[in-house]
């Protein structure tokens, strides 16, 4: 299986970036950015100098939250702060900062808030992102790499290596209380692996209200094979799920097979889920 090292040596090991530029001074020279996936994919390109702020949630790169200000959560920011910066554009992600988003152009602020909830939206949001930043030739190519990288996974694990007979069926769990099933993105990583996600129909949704299941009967209907845990910003618990009402008949409960992957390698729609966050995935389904 090819590996995120081959393809992303700036953001793990802080070494060479994949190219330097030499950047016309009408695009935006100094960014906020309020979640990681952007300021993952500005080292991994070697623009990381750009970054004036990030996210307190921000840890990839491990080094970015050592040389960038924390200035905001996920659904607040410390507006005052931002401004101090004096950022030409701040980048963010979804209807969830939308609150922040209006303040800032209130504030007379540039703002583009981002809201992929695909692969091919992650893609083009590198993309896009490029092009906001006069970067376009960096992170075509970037962006180029990582879905080669994906692809060439689809095809190992559908015909090749890592391929089953029968592709084991998923429950991604994004919050325990109440139970909310993996959004667009993750559920198609489950498939590139070689799964089966069992609620593909609210994968589709793009809220999480949308994917809110309230009756825990519906898991237990489905016979889920593999049960995978990323509680967002809580640590996952397989013994709590396991001993749920009627789950201990699931399938994935009776053999031991509920896992956790890390919100960050996952939940981010951005490069950590299509490098670290499958390749853990395929690590959990080639156990079963």
């Amino acid at each position: 299986m090819l590996r995120v090292s081959a393809i992303m040596p700036i953001c793990m090991s802080g070494q060479a970036p994949l190219s330097r530029y030499s950047a016309p001074m009408n695009y935006p020279q100094r960014i906020v950015c309020l979640t990681e996936e952007t300021t993952e994919t500005l080292y991994a390109i070697g623009a990381e100098d750009r970054i004036v702020g990030i996210s307190g949630f921000t840890v990839r790169p491990e080094r970015a939250r050592k040389e960038k200000p924390k200035v905001s959560a996920f659904t607040s920011a410390k507006i005052g702060r931002i401004l101090e910066l004096k950022p030409d554009l701040v980048v963010g992600f979804s209807d969830m900062q939308a609150d922040i988003a209006a303040e800032l152009v209130r504030s007379g602020v540039a703002v583009h808030i981002f809201n992929q909830r695909t692969v091919a939206g992650i893609l083009s949001m590198i993309r896009t992102l490029g092009g906001m930043l006069g970067l376009t030739e960096q992170t075509d190519a970037y962006a180029q790499e990582l879905s080669d990288r994906v692809e060439a996974i689809r095809s190992e694990r559908s015909k090749g290596k890592g391929a089953k007979a029968i592709r084991p069926r998923v429950y991604f769990e994004e919050w325990g209380d109440p139970m909310i099933t993996g959004i667009g993105w993750v559920s198609e990583l489950i498939s590139i692996a070689g799964g089966e996600d069992i609620f593909p129909e609210r994968a589709a949704q793009p809220g999480a209200r949308e994917r809110i299941i309230e009756n825990p009967e519906e898991v237990i209907a489905r016979k889920p094979d593999i049960i995978i845990g990323s509680w967002c910003g809580r640590k996952f618990r397989p013994e709590q799920v396991a001993e749920r009402p009627g789950w201990t008949d699931i399938p994935a409960v009776a053999n031991n097979h509920l896992y956790e992957v890390k919100s960050p390698l996952i939940l981010q729609p951005g490069p950590a889920a299509l490098t670290d966050g499958l390749d853990a995935l395929c690590g959990i389904i080639d156990r079963v």
